[in-house]
């Protein structure tokens, strides 16, 4: 059975765990909905991303 040879230091323990911790999300208002929007992403329900309609927003109508 593996057995660490020796302890693991708290220098060496907090090195490994450096990535560990939780980041916030980059998120903001949107201009035109007001909706909170994850940046760099298109908005799936209007279509819009930087100000230009990239995709055509899917009608209620169009499902069934």
């Amino acid at each position: 059975m593996a057995v660490p040879k020796r302890k693991t230091s708290r220098m060496r323990r907090g090195n490994r765990r450096a990535h560990d911790a939780l980041k916030p999300m980059n998120i903001q208002e949107d201009a035109h909905t007001g909706e909170y929007v994850l940046r760099h992403h298109v908005d799936l329900k209007t279509g819009m991303y930087r100000g230009r309609q990239v995709i055509e927003q899917a009608r209620d109508d169009d499902e069934f």
